[in-house]
């Protein structure tokens, strides 16, 4: 079973009289940096000069250092919010040589460090705090006094105090409200990667594009195909999402649930976990670790034509066209 800690199991004063530098301010790092701030610590905000980001931060009411060198010999705890393939430089550039002795380096993500891209130094506490929400939502939660589930995991213990350190950070942000999940970076990062890849964004973004493609070529309107393979998607997926699958299987019509129970394993077969098991191996092995990186290394050409791909299909289209007769389906950049 994971333990699990609330914050009666935590102690923010771990992190009074620290400085926290927060390394970018996306989507996760902004709700990080915030909901810090108004837990009562002392957060840095390091951004590079030219980051658009800056103006945003200082508007928010928050101290920003635009030099990360100078920034990381500040830190007690450098979380290091950018995307996993920016980090490696970050941390060779300005926070190996910089961080102080016995400071901890903390990842909302264990990329880095569970595929060995980034080697700490063993004067380090090396941890991992990771929201199981986009920023936006775990802002919104620490705004009405709520929280969401973060999990925890210590890689390096200098310290001796760096688990102290981790749910004190959890706690900050207002995981402990919903509770904190101990893990290790092995298994966040792989089961992170495997939901990602196999159902979460790959999976479930072919399957509705192949239903899709399907009824299209089997003589049905696209506009039909799209409201049947992808619109009605967030009616089921929000069933699934507050009560499971049998309180999903509970609200649709007797006619859909036989047909989902008779049908859903005739196209989800063993052929398709034997395939799961492959991309599994794949996170297991390192070896999409590596692929990834040689393809940022020399600029993405597979990656941006695969995005131009998708972005060409005809769901899309036709989706475009169909979501502007839906005005509160819009979203804001």
């Amino acid at each position: 079973m994971v333990q699990v800690y609330y914050d009666k199991d935590t102690d923010l004063d771990f992190l009074k009289n620290k400085k926290i530098v927060i390394f970018g301010y996306g989507s996760q790092g902004r709700a990080h940096a915030l909901n810090l701030h108004d837990s009562g610590l002392d957060v840095l905000v390091a951004l590079r000069k030219d980051s658009p980001s800056i103006v945003k931060t200082q508007k928010a009411g928050l101290l920003v250092c635009d030099d990360l060198s100078e920034a990381a010999k500040q830190a007690d705890v450098a979380a290091i919010m950018i995307p996993d393939e920016l980090q490696k430089e970050l941390y060779e550039s300005h926070i190996h040589d910089n961080l102080k002795s016995n400071a901890a380096i903390l990842f909302c993500h264990g990329f880095n460090i569970h595929y060995e891209r980034i080697i700490p130094r063993s004067d380090m506490d090396v941890l991992l705090v990771a929201p199981k929400s986009p920023g936006p939502m775990l802002r919104t939660q620490y705004l009405n006094d709520m929280g969401v589930p973060c999990l925890l995991a210590v890689e390096q213990n200098a310290s001796g105090q760096a688990k102290d350190f981790g749910l004190a950070y959890a706690a900050g942000i207002g995981g402990g409200r919903a509770g904190i999940l101990e893990t290790t970076f092995k298994d966040e990062t792989e089961t992170d990667l495997f939901g990602e890849q196999a159902v979460l964004c790959g999976g479930v973004s072919r399957l509705i594009q192949t239903g899709f493609e399907t009824l299209v070529e089997a003589g049905y309107p696209a506009e039909l195909a799209y409201f049947e393979c992808l619109h009605e998607l967030k009616l089921i997926i929000d069933l699934i999402y507050q009560g499971g699958f049998a309180h999903m299987e509970e609200t649709i019509s007797n006619t859909a649930e036989y047909g989902a129970l008779t049908r859903g394993p005739f196209v989800i077969d063993d052929h398709v976990k034997t395939k799961m098991q492959k991309v599994l191996h794949q996170v297991q092995s390192g070896s999409f670790a590596k692929e990834w990186v040689s393809e940022y290394e020399v600029g993405c050409p597979k990656f941006q034509a695969l995005r131009n791909k998708s972005k060409d299909h005809t769901i899309e289209k036709v989706g475009a066209k169909l979501r502007g007769m839906m005005p509160w389906l819009m979203f804001k950049n």
